[in-house]
């Protein structure tokens, strides 16, 4: 049995610039024949692990049930074994041992790129090392010429085969549960791979959007008084817009990445769907403080069928007129969508949302998101209680 747990929400924000491409522009994208404005996957995710970290601090999460992305991993190492070895000497082993399973180490340090490793598997590598000290060496110097230019498999072949071993057993994702959420990739062990039992979508505005300007000047405090005009001027560009957000999660995945660890997925979904609604990207917010989170928020459990982004449901954008909510509007088009897909493919709606109820009112009714709940809570708590129920 296959079990998705889907969540839509819609989210205006005020005047802002939340994620920004390399000229410091809003980013957009041109969908349904006009341009909307756009907040990348890879911007929110971010944003949802910074809610792990959170709730870490909290105590929701112990640190070893959470990753961290780093190209510092040998720091990390040497930090765990401070007071049982040398560091510089655990610097140097560490390369030696990740070079074992053809993780090179870069110059600075580092690793050539970014691993993301769960910190049950940093600490693992750590005992490794400690454990097999005097068998991780580097190859002397003869046998080293007799390799030179065939690279990382000639420095693997000549590890030592029960320490090659142990490191490689380590890389399994360690329980971690955003690694398990978000996947990772590790290019030179791609059997190591974990695929993400998520997947999030840009989101989009539910309307057109054109850029807007902000000049700006500055003064400068220690300037003599005879001395008039700015110090500094410049612009910002800046939009705002109503947006649509996604996300999927594929339940049997999840507890598959987590090693069979239900209570830890269950958890870890729980923390996920409050914070994709919760969490924010922080780009320019100094700036714009658009601190206004989603009005709208609907999470469907649904069994044995494909995942389903509603964004269609904008493919002609939203034109409110005035006094009409662009919020109201767009949860209406969802519903509708929801209801025309459920139709056509024969699926039951099993939904629950939740509302503003100064934006929508009492009377509204998005009956193809299934029931209304009180609050973001209360549509999670459903939403867990659906995942445990057994298949008929």
């Amino acid at each position: 049995m296959k079990t998705l747990i889907e969540i839509h929400a819609v989210q205006n924000f005020a005047p802002s610039n939340l994620n920004r491409d390399d000229t410091g522009v809003p980013k957009d994208a041109l969908f349904g024949g006009t341009r909307r404005a756009r907040v990348s996957s890879q911007c929110d995710k971010r944003a949802i692990r910074q809610y792990f970290d959170q709730k870490m601090k909290e105590g929701v999460f112990d640190t070893s049930e959470l990753a961290v992305r780093t190209k510092r991993v040998y720091q990390a190492i040497a930090d765990l074994l401070d007071g049982k070895r040398d560091k510089a000497d655990t610097l140097a082993k560490a390369e030696i041992a990740l070079s074992y399973v053809k993780l090179k180490a870069a110059e600075g340090g580092k690793t050539q790129y970014l691993l993301f490793l769960g910190q049950k598997e940093i600490a693992a590598l750590a005992d490794a090392i400690h454990e097999f000290w005097d068998q991780i060496v580097s190859m002397p110097e003869e046998s080293s010429k007799k390799v030179k230019g065939k690279g990382k498999k000639a420095v693997a072949s000549g590890a030592p085969k029960e320490v090659k071993e142990r490191i490689d057993s380590i890389f399994n994702g360690g329980k971690a549960v955003d690694l398990a959420l978000f996947g990772r990739m590790l290019a030179d062990m791609p059997e190591k791979n974990q695929h993400a039992a998520c997947q999030v979508a840009h989101a989009i505005s539910t309307h057109a959007v054109e850029r807007e300007f902000d000049y700006y000047t500055a003064i400068d405090d220690l300037k003599p008084d005879d001395k008039p005009g700015a110090d500094m001027v410049g612009t910002v560009e800046f939009n705002s817009a109503c947006f649509y957000r996604y996300a999927v999660v594929d339940w049997e995945k999840l507890v598959e990445n987590l090693q069979g660890d239900t209570a830890l997925a269950e958890k870890g979904l729980r923390v996920f769907l409050a914070g994709f609604v919760v969490a924010e990207p922080t780009g320019k917010q100094n700036t714009f403080a658009a601190h206004n989170p989603p009005e709208f928020i609907a999470v469907s459990v649904r069994r044995n069928t494909g995942p389903r982004n509603l964004a269609n449901a904008f493919e002609t954008a939203i034109h409110a007129n005035r006094g009409e909510s662009l919020t109201k509007e767009s949860a209406t088009r969802l519903s509708a969508k929801a209801i025309a897909l459920d139709k056509l493919y024969g699926t039951p709606c099993n939904s629950r949302y939740a509302v503003s109820e100064d934006v929508f009112g009492e009377k509204f009714d998005a009956k193809g998101l299934g029931s209304k709940e009180e609050s973001l809570f209360a549509v999670i708590d459903w939403a867990l209680r659906e995942v445990s129920k057994k298949e008929k």
